[in-house]
């Protein structure tokens, strides 16, 4: 059911002219999100532990912090010692483990006051198996031929599938959603596989909670029915084109082909978000430096030139090699890295240019041609005179670049160095292996 729902709603969107605009909040356009695991980002593993990272993460300039799930997690058949964060037992209570209801609030407050914003996960397609409503609601789950509780999933064995053709259900979730809204002012949720919930619950969620305040919605999905009702999507095939490309499975070609696809098939609107690591990729698929290599620097920059909100994992900022244990105690090192640096200047420059915003602010992107089409991405992001030229090397091998158009000419100053140029329609360019530069129309 859940799934010829969805279907219909895909038809649906692809039928009609016009997508009705999600209301974006206005702070949400020049801004960098980062991922929280809370269990693995302090000795403490809570939120006083995560408190004394925030001066740190406010120097590094992120204005989004996107907490893992915060809520008790189930017991019964648990995975591992200390269990998934997205097998949730209570919808409304804080985890023990990471402190009390009072703690969160003051925890959202400090944070707003750094000029930041707050957003949790919410797992809305799944409980754990000893959340109050198997006793006392049974109908909210969907049943085997036996009445039995039954996974989402195979392996997601220690959770159970919510059934939404249960209207009430509809009530209860919500209202749990609006809670967190309206008791700890967050701005909003990170859904986890929301496309197995239907669109049209979510489309009812979002007018709900906006009525409270103007709230930020990311959907864990990646397709474009999605924007009916969140403000962003996981560009899921820009990460694994990445990957490929790393490891010269995938060219260039693959990349824009896939950015221009993208492009034609999401409204304007829509915000993608971008990354290089994220909490499954880290714990199932292997650390961004086993992933991408001596390529990790290049394509993490290329995450904030591309359309439209970059993403930064826990630790990724300082370097983490390792890939974070996802049901147990594992710390993250944290160690001075030239990452953080990196990231610090990435996240300015878009902040600050609006050529980077996310959805309809942002410039549009242009691709430039270039005498190596194959291992070579060039192209310029441009709104009104203003234009940024960026220049990828992605391949193993030292290249001498060469491109030629009349859109560049003018001024320019080097992103990294500060060094200023003079483009007259061509200019020559010298890039090592994995090598990149961006340079900024005067």
């Amino acid at each position: 059911m859940k799934t010829f729902r969805n279907l219909l709603i895909i038809f649906f969107v692809s039928c009609v002219i016009t997508f009705p605009q999600t209301k974006t909040p206005d702070w949400a356009y020049n801004k960098t999100i980062y991922e929280v695991n809370l269990r693995q980002f302090s000795e403490e593993g809570n939120f006083e532990g995560f408190r004394k990272h925030l001066s740190r993460l406010k120097e590094l300039g992120v204005g989004i912090l996107w907490f893992m799930p915060i809520h008790p997690i189930g017991e019964l058949n648990r995975k591992g010692s200390l269990g998934s964060y997205y097998s949730v037992k209570d919808y409304l209570a804080v985890n023990p483990e990471f402190g009390t209801l009072d703690d969160f609030k003051n925890l959202v407050n400090e944070i707003h006051s750094m000029g930041m914003y707050v957003i949790i996960d919410w797992v809305a397609n799944h409980t754990a198996w000893d959340h109050p409503w198997t006793k006392y609601h049974p109908e909210f789950y969907n049943k085997d031929k036996d009445g039995n509780f039954i996974p989402p999933v195979d392996d997601w064995s220690d959770v159970i599938d919510l059934n939404y053709d249960n209207k009430e259900l509809w009530r209860e979730m919500i209202d749990a959603l609006k809670f967190w809204v309206t008791e700890c002012d967050i701005d909003g949720y990170r859904c986890d596989v929301a496309g197995m919930v239907p669109t049209d619950f979510w489309i009812e969620a979002r007018k709900e909670l906006d009525k409270i305040k103007p709230v930020f919605m990311l959907a864990e999905w990646d397709t474009p029915e999605m924007h009916l009702a969140f403000d962003m999507t996981y560009d899921w095939n820009m990460h694994k084109t990445m990957n490929d490309i790393a490891k010269g499975k995938k060219n260039i070609s693959d990349l824009i082909q896939h950015i221009k696809k993208d492009r034609a098939n999401y409204p304007d609107f829509a915000f993608r978000m971008q990354f290089t690591d994220n909490h499954d990729e880290n714990s199932w698929n292997g650390t961004v430096f086993e992933r991408l290599g001596d390529a990790a620097e290049s394509f993490a920059a290329l995450t904030f030139l591309i359309p439209d909100m970059p993403l930064i994992y826990s630790g990724q900022e300082a370097g983490l090699n390792k890939r974070l244990s996802f049901f147990e105690k594992d710390l993250i090192d944290w160690k001075e890295h030239k990452f953080f640096e990196l990231y610090k200047s990435l996240i300015e420059l878009k902040k600050y240019n609006e050529l980077l915003h996310g959805g309809i602010q942002g410039g549009a992107l242009e691709f430039i041609p270039n005498n190596n089409q194959q291992n070579i991405l060039s192209f310029v992001r441009v709104k009104d005179e203003n234009i940024l030229l960026a220049v990828f090397n992605l391949s193993e091998t030292p290249s001498e670049v060469s491109l030629n158009d009349k859109r560049l000419s003018g001024k320019y100053e080097n992103f990294l160095t500060k060094e200023n140029i003079k483009i007259d329609e061509s200019i020559q360019i010298n890039l090592d292996k994995w090598d990149w530069k961006i340079f900024l129309k005067k």
